[in-house]
């Protein structure tokens, strides 16, 4: 993880899908849920999902608050 993927995660859109549109940080739990018992997709978008699972399943989505606002 780099310093700036925590940024793209307030910026970035899901590209499709269900939640298609959504910022990735604002994906709900169960749909982060579902990526990591099905597998990621590859690339850049899969990365990041995966890093949002992290944040979100150890109950840390609260230390983006920060950039969410200066974003």
């Amino acid at each position: 993880m780099r310093p700036e993927d925590l940024e793209k995660l307030v910026v970035q859109t899901m590209p499709y899908g269900k939640y298609q549109g959504w910022l990735i940080a604002d994906l709900p739990g169960p749909y982060l849920n579902w990526f990591a018992r099905e597998g990621f997709p590859s690339g850049e978008i899969g990365q990041l999902l995966h890093l949002m699972h992290e944040i979100d399943h150890n109950g840390l989505s609260a230390l983006l608050d920060p950039l969410r606002k200066s974003s």
